[in-house]
């Protein structure tokens, strides 16, 4: 069976009409399985807006209809009374507002006609003022005992709340959540509890203000029933429908229930039990978007940043080793002796055209095949490995170069640092000019500067050179075929804070494609990738030693 196609929108304030035409024109284009509605579906009780109330009288007449079904809790508001009327009136059909429209209940569990399991728990946790009332299923409050019994529901494949869990924005997070939004969010530990214990696929909800925020992916501790399945929780909190920040208030995800690979830049769980977090020290920034597994946490603000003393994961759990299972092989281009090649996951270049200069993906990487996080040191399989990463770098310039014609150089970079999980070099096709004309030099000067980085220098480093750094090759081939190559390198203090994608977002900058500087935001389709990877390998036949 295919993958149910679903769609959630923000919260809709009242806004039906708008809201209801436009899930319309997108269901006859895309046949979605379900819509899930986040937030407040309907505006406050005493709104006295015409056209919001008239929208109302509209959707209970049935003359404004719901295009298909779609699934909603109660948000930070109550139900309008006649909503909730005529909730009950049909409490023996389902409790549906209008056909269409399904009313889950501020705590529930529902399994829908495509075999998707949908866990809400809708409003805010109750205090003492908010009065008894508050266990009514169309009241926005929720009790920890609320959460509580949700916790025997094992297991969700959508969790929809109305709280955000909290510490959600850490646990190794590279996406920044605005402090100005952070401090309207209202959110709960007995949410991030519950989530915690059902290992959704996703956890949906809707922003307080004009704001979209989507994390990284991230893994859940082990279930102690089923410890060699791994669970992986995208988060996602929507905009407002319609909002004048033109944030997305609209999103549209297939929910594979058979898709059980960890993907690229998946951090651990933030929503470690405050106990364990304490016991555990970490830095909020340490791991790399590659290394997956990472177990770094942070404490609260009054407690010493400290490293995490747990060794990194073993191969078995590295997304770049191929012993994993869960490796992205239909990714990989070439493989040799100590090395392999692979395409990137949300490349930074869009990926070429057929009648484009290359003809495929401008943005590979260069992978040792020992689980390795640093390439300094002298010893031989050492010595080996980075030969033949050096060979793979200079074949792919070469191969770059020749059929662009000189047109594109090419930048890589490694971040050695001892704390990694596995070392990686990025290599992106740029336009030669901004080598040789310095630009691309600049740029990465300039971010620096910007991030608080050490400078660069240009003395590069020996082999077996010892300390953590960042490197970076500036190599084209411009006309007048004179080889130009540069070589930048930034030391870094083994306890520093240090973005892994500080080189791509300065490339993102010099090369006008700030909004794929985020690699999350920019990925491909398993399709798209497997195309992309056999457009590489067939274009790099002629420069691939592996082959010989």
């Amino acid at each position: 069976m295919a993958a149910p196609k679903i769609i959630v929108l923000g919260s809709l304030n009242g806004n039906l009409e708008p809201a209801f035409k436009k899930l319309a024109a997108l269901h006859a284009k895309n046949s979605f399985a379900l819509a899930l509605l986040t937030g407040d579906v309907f505006g406050p009780e005493t709104d006295d807006d015409e056209t919001r109330s008239a929208a109302i009288d509209a959707l209970l007449a049935g003359t404004l209809t719901v295009p298909l079904p779609t699934y909603f809790t109660v948000g930070s508001r109550p139900l309008p009374a006649r909503v909730v009327a005529r909730i009950e009136e049909a409490a023996a059909d389902g409790g549906d507002v209008c056909p269409n429209l399904h009313f889950l209940g501020r705590r529930s569990v529902t399994k829908t006609s495509d075999g998707l399991r949908i866990v809400s728990f809708g409003g805010a946790l109750m205090t003492t003022a908010d009065g008894a009332g508050g266990k009514e299923q169309h009241l926005p409050f929720h009790t920890e005992e609320d959460a509580r019994s949700l916790k025997g529901a094992h297991g969700a494949d959508v969790l929809l709340t109305s709280t955000w869990p909290a510490s959600i924005w850490g646990g190794g997070s590279k996406v920044a959540l605005d402090a100005a939004h952070r401090e309207h969010v209202a959110a709960s530990r007995c949410v991030a509890e519950l989530c915690a214990a059902l290992r959704p696929r996703y956890h949906l909800t809707a922003s307080p203000g004009p704001f979209f925020y989507e994390r990284e992916p991230f893994v859940q501790a082990a279930d102690a029933a089923n410890p060699d399945v791994v669970s992986v929780t995208r988060f996602i909190s929507m905009a407002p429908f319609g909002n004048a920040a033109k944030q997305k208030s609209l999103y549209a995800f297939a929910l594979n229930k058979s898709d059980d690979v960890v993907p690229a830049g998946a951090t651990a769980s933030p929503l470690l039990p405050r106990d364990r977090k304490r016991q555990r020290g970490g830095d909020d920034n340490a791991p790399s978007s590659y290394s997956r597994f990472g177990h770094h946490h942070h404490h609260d603000g009054h407690h010493k940043r400290r490293r995490q003393a747990q060794p990194p994961p073993g191969p078995d759990q590295c997304f770049f080793c191929l012993s994993n299972p869960r490796t992205a092989t239909h990714m990989i281009c070439s493989i040799g002796e100590d090395a392999y090649v692979t395409t990137a996951k949300g490349p930074l270049p869009p990926s070429s055209s057929p009648d484009s200069a290359l003809g495929f993906p401008g943005h590979l990487i260069v992978i040792p095949l020992a689980h390795t996080p640093t390439l300094s040191t002298s010893s031989e399989e050492a010595a080996r490995t980075r030969r033949e990463m050096t060979r793979f770098r200079e074949s792919i310039q070469a191969s770059v170069s020749a059929r662009s014609r000189r047109s594109l150089g090419v930048v890589t970079w490694e971040v050695s640092r001892a704390r990694n999980v596995h070392l990686i070099w990025q290599l992106v096709a740029v336009p030669a000019t901004l080598i040789a004309e310095g630009l691309a030099e600049a740029a990465l000067r300039v971010e620096a500067d910007r991030a608080g980085y050490p400078a660069f220098s240009k003395t590069d480093l020996a082999e077996e050179e010892s300390g953590d750094f960042v490197r970076v090759w500036l190599w084209g081939d411009g006309e007048d075929e004179v080889l130009r190559g540069t070589t930048l390198v930034m030391r870094l203090e083994p306890e520093a804070r240090f973005d892994l994608q500080f080189v791509r977002r300065a490339l993102a900058k010099l090369l006008g494609l700030e909004e794929r500087a985020v690699w999350q935001e920019c990925q491909q389709t398993e399709e798209e990738e497997t195309k992309d990877a056999e457009a590489f390998r067939d274009g790099f036949k002629e420069w691939d030693f592996t082959l010989e």
